[in-house]
C-alpha cells in the first residue's frame, strides 16, 4: 500500500502569565469523578476509563503515556456507530491485565430494531510490555443466527507532554504527522523540540475493512453461536519501533515477569477477608509500579503523575518493605548512587553528595521548561539515603552492595555537613537555587506547606522537623557501617555528631505549649510552632526523647491530629488548617505508617494499633481496597468513607507499601542478620485480625512461616515451618 502521509496542524498554545503552585493539578482532571483504570509494565502506563476507552471525555488524564510522553490520546470501540452496554470491568488481581465485558445495545434499522441488545459478547482484553499496549477485542454471537457486526475503533495520539496534561501551557511545540503504512498498520509521529522522534504505531489484525487515519472500520461476520477476535496493538516508541511479540507471547511474558519479581517474597494471610483484599491489592500494586533498571528493581512512585522515579518516594518505599522484598532496597540504593549529584548545578538544585529528587524523560524536562531532567530538589532523600543503606545492612548483611555504594554513603554524609548545613549551625536546611524549582523541599513540598503559627509563611533556609531526624538516623547508621568496614575515624566522628545534633534538636524544636516539636525552623532560627504530623517522624528516626515522644503520640492521637481514619499533616484548629488541601490537613497512607514505626520504636503499641485500625478501615471503603497517595482529612463520620481527594495517584507506592510498615509496627517485627534473628517484640494485633500467617519469611539462608495469635490483648507466636538455623523470638 502508498504510504499516506498527512500533516496535522498543531493546536495553538499559549503561556501562562504567572507560574503554576508547585504540584499544580488541572481541576478538569480530577481522578475520583470517574471509574479508572490503570496498567503499567516498565516505563510505560495506560489511564483507561472503565470501558477501556481513553478521551471520551476531554480534558482527562486518561491515556497510554510512555516516558512522560501520551502516546495514545484518545481510543474509542463502537459497535454500529455506537458505544457497547458495559457489563463489567476488571483488573485482574495481580493487575496484569484489564478485561472488560461489554455487549450490543438496541441496533436499529429503518423503523424497527434490527439487533436486540444482548445479542453478541464483546470481552476486551489489554496488558502493557515492552512499551506497547496489547488489546484482543473477543466477540461471541449468543443468537440463533449469524449476525454481521460493524465495528469502529477511533483513535488519536496528541503526544502532550505529562506537565502539558496537568495544566503547564507551552509557547511552542513539535509537528506531528499521521500516515497509513500498509492495510494494517497506521503511524502517528512527533517530531519534537528537544529533536527526538516519537511514534505511535497502531496495528491491526486482521486488517480492517477500510483504515483511516482516525479509525479502522470492520464488517465481521459471526456465524450462530460462533465467535470472532481483533487483535490491537499500540507500539510506543522514540525512533524506530522494535518488533513485537504477539498477543498471546506477550500476554505470556508479561505474567511471567510478574512471578519473576515477586518470587521468594514474604506475604500473609489473616482470618479477615478484608484484610487479605488489602493486602494482595498492596502487593499487587507495588510490583506493578516496580520497574527494571540497569541497577536493580526501582518502585516508580505512582499513577498517573510520577510514573518515574524519585528519590524520596523509592527509599521510603523500601523501607517499609523491608521485612518482605530486600531486593527492592538494593535495586533504590544502587540507582541513587549512580545518579548521585557530583557537581553544582544550581538550575537542578544540585551539589555534590546530594540524592536525586525526580527524574524525567518528556519533552519539557530534556528542554528545561521543566526542571526535573535529573532534580535534586530534595532536602531529605540524602540522608535517607543513607539511613535505608543502614537498615538494608542490618537485614540483609550483603556487605558487598555497601562496600559498592561506600563513596556515595559518605559523599551524602559530606553533604549534609557542607552544602546541607551552610550556616553551619549543626542542623540541615533548604533553600531553592532557582526560581523554577520547588518551594518547599521536604516530603510535603507544596508552596504554602511550611508556616508559623499566625499563618505567615516561613522564609528560608528552613530546618525541617524530620530532616534532623533522617540526619540524626543517618549519622548514626554510617557510623555502624563505618564500624564494620574498618573506619573507625569516620565511625567516631558521625557518631558524635549524632549526639550532638539530638541535644541541639532537642533544645531547638520543642515546644512545650503545644506539647510537640515545631514544624520547622525559619532562616532566623524562629519555630513554626504548628502541631504537624512531621513530628511523628522525630518518632520514627529515634531522635526523640522516650518523655517527649510519649507527649508527641498523645498530641497526634488528639482528636485535632487523629481524623478517625489516620493523623492528619496538620491538625485542625492551625491556622493553614484544609481538610481538602495537599498538604495542610489530608490525611497520607504512608505518613501514618511511618509514624506508627515510630510509636512501636518507644513501645507505643496501642497507639501504633489504633492508626493501622483506622487505616485498614480507610482501605476496606476504597475500590479495588487500594490506598490511594492520600484523602481529604474530614472527621469520619458513622456509615460512610472516608472523602478522596481529587487528584491523587493510585496505585501510589509508598501509599501501598503502608500496610506492611504498619504491621510490621504492631507486631514489633524486625529481622536482624547479625543476630541471626527474627524478633517480635511485645506483638499486638488490630480488633480486625485473629490470625495471622507469615509465609517465606527469609533472613540469609532461612526461612520460616510463622503464625500468629491473638487472645485478647495478647498475641502468641508459633513457628509452622523453617528452614535454616535463625532464631525465632517473642520478646517484651
Amino acid at each position: 500500500m502508498d504510504e499516506e502521509r498527512i500533516s496535522v496542524p498543531n493546536e495553538p498554545v499559549q503561556t501562562s502569565s504567572d507560574p503554576l503552585p508547585d504540584h499544580y493539578i488541572e481541576t478538569q482532571t480530577s481522578l475520583v469523578e470517574r471509574s479508572l483504570r490503570n496498567l503499567k509494565n516498565g516505563d510505560a502506563f495506560a489511564v483507561l476509563d472503565s470501558y477501556g476507552d481513553i478521551g471520551t471525555v476531554p480534558d482527562t488524564p486518561e491515556g497510554l503515556f510512555f516516558r512522560d510522553t501520551r502516546y495514545l490520546s484518545y481510543l474509542q470501540l463502537e459497535i454500529d456507530g455506537k458505544r457497547p452496554l458495559l457489563l463489567g470491568s476488571v483488573i485482574q488481581d495481580d493487575n496484569a491485565s484489564l478485561t472488560v465485558d461489554l455487549t450490543n445495545p438496541d441496533l436499529h434499522g429503518g423503523d424497527g430494531i434490527t439487533v436486540p441488545r444482548d445479542i453478541v459478547s464483546i470481552e476486551r482484553t489489554k496488558f502493557l510490555w515492552q512499551g506497547a499496549c496489547y488489546e484482543r477485542i473477543g466477540l461471541r454471537n449468543f443468537d440463533t443466527r449469524a449476525r454481521t457486526v460493524h465495528l469502529a475503533i477511533r483513535f488519536d495520539a496528541d503526544f502532550r507532554d505529562l506537565f502539558e496534561v496537568r495544566g503547564n501551557k507551552r509557547d511552542r511545540r513539535g509537528q506531528r504527522t499521521v500516515s497509513l503504512l500498509e492495510p494494517s498498520r497506521v503511524a502517528f509521529q512527533y517530531d519534537g523540540l528537544d529533536d527526538l522522534t516519537r511514534v505511535t504505531t497502531i496495528t491491526f489484525e486482521p486488517a480492517p475493512a477500510k483504515l483511516e487515519t482516525h479509525a479502522a472500520i470492520y464488517a465481521i461476520e459471526i456465524a450462530a453461536g460462533g465467535r470472532s477476535s481483533v487483535l490491537v496493538t499500540v507500539a510506543c516508541s522514540e525512533g524506530e519501533p522494535d518488533d513485537l511479540p504477539g498477543f498471546m507471547v506477550g500476554y505470556r511474558n508479561a505474567r511471567r515477569g510478574l512471578r519473576a519479581v515477586t518470587r521468594g517474597i514474604a506475604t500473609i494471610e489473616g482470618s479477615n477477608t478484608l484484610f487479605n483484599e488489602v493486602a494482595c491489592r498492596s502487593t499487587s500494586d507495588i510490583y506493578m509500579l516496580v520497574s527494571q533498571t540497569v541497577h536493580g528493581l526501582y518502585p516508580y512512585a505512582g499513577i498517573p503523575w510520577f510514573s518515574t522515579v524519585f528519590g524520596r518516594d523509592g527509599i521510603i518505599t523500601a523501607m517499609l518493605l523491608l521485612w518482605v522484598d530486600a531486593n527492592i532496597a538494593k535495586g533504590v540504593l544502587k540507582y541513587l548512587a549512580a545518579t548521585q549529584a557530583t557537581t553544582v548545578d544550581p538550575a537542578a538544585d544540585a551539589q555534590p553528595g546530594k540524592i536525586l529528587h525526580e527524574r524525567r524523560h518528556g519533552e519539557m524536562a530534556l528542554l528545561g521548561e521543566v526542571p526535573f531532567r535529573l532534580y535534586y530538589g530534595t532536602v531529605d532523600a540524602t540522608p535517607l539515603f543513607v539511613m535505608l543503606a543502614g537498615m538494608y545492612f542490618d537485614r540483609t548483611g550483603d556487605r558487598a552492595t555497601i562496600n559498592e555504594i561506600w563513596p556515595q554513603i559518605e559523599a551524602a554524609l559530606d553533604w549534609c555537613d557542607t552544602y546541607g548545613d551552610r550556616d553551619k549551625d549543626g542542623f540541615v536546611e533548604y533553600f531553592r537555587e532557582t526560581e523554577s524549582g520547588l518551594a518547599n523541599q521536604g516530603w510535603k513540598d507544596s508552596q504554602d506547606s511550611i508556616f508559623h503559627a499566625d499563618g505567615t509563611d516561613a522564609v528560608g533556609p528552613i530546618a525541617l522537623c524530620e530532616v534532623q531526624g533522617y540526619v540524626f538516623a543517618a549519622k548514626r547508621a554510617g557510623a555502624e557501617l563505618a564500624q564494620t568496614l574498618g573506619h573507625h575515624g569516620a565511625a567516631a566522628r558521625w557518631a558524635n555528631d549524632a549526639t550532638a545534633l539530638q541535644v541541639k534538636f532537642e533544645a531547638a524544636f520543642w515546644c512545650e505549649e503545644i506539647g510537640t516539636y515545631a514544624l520547622a525552623l525559619d532562616g532566623a532560627k524562629r519555630p513554626c510552632r504548628v502541631r504537624s504530623s512531621n513530628a511523628g517522624h522525630a518518632l520514627f528516626t529515634g531522635i526523640a526523647s522516650p518523655a517527649r515522644a510519649a507527649r508527641v503520640a498523645e498530641t497526634l492521637m488528639g482528636a485535632e491530629s487523629f481524623s478517625g481514619w489516620g493523623i492528619r499533616t496538620i491538625a485542625q484548629g492551625e491556622p493553614r488548617y484544609n481538610p481538602m488541601s495537599y498538604h495542610n490537613g489530608s490525611v497520607w497512607p504512608h505518613d501514618n505508617a511511618l509514624i506508627a514505626l515510630g510509636f512501636a520504636r518507644y513501645d507505643l503499641k496501642a497507639e501504633a494499633t489504633r492508626v493501622f485500625e483506622g487505616m485498614f478501615d480507610a482501605a476496606s471503603y476504597q475500590e479495588l481496597r487500594r490506598l490511594p497517595e492520600l484523602f481529604c482529612g474530614f472527621l469520619r463520620r458513622p456509615r460512610r468513607g472516608p472523602t478522596s481527594y481529587p487528584v491523587a495517584c493510585a496505585p501510589q507506592a509508598w501509599a501501598a507499601a503502608a500496610p506492611f510498615g504498619m504491621l510490621q509496627a504492631c507486631l514489633g517485627l524486625n529481622l536482624d542478620f547479625a543476630r541471626h534473628e527474627m524478633s517480635f517484640t511485645n506483638p499486638r494485633m488490630p480488633d480486625f485480625l485473629d490470625e495471622l500467617l507469615i509465609r517465606s519469611l527469609s533472613l540469609g539462608s532461612s526461612r520460616a512461616d510463622i503464625r500468629l495469635r491473638r487472645d485478647g490483648p495478647d498475641v502468641t507466636v508459633s513457628v509452622r515451618s523453617r528452614q535454616g538455623d535463625a532464631r525465632i523470638i517473642q520478646s517484651k
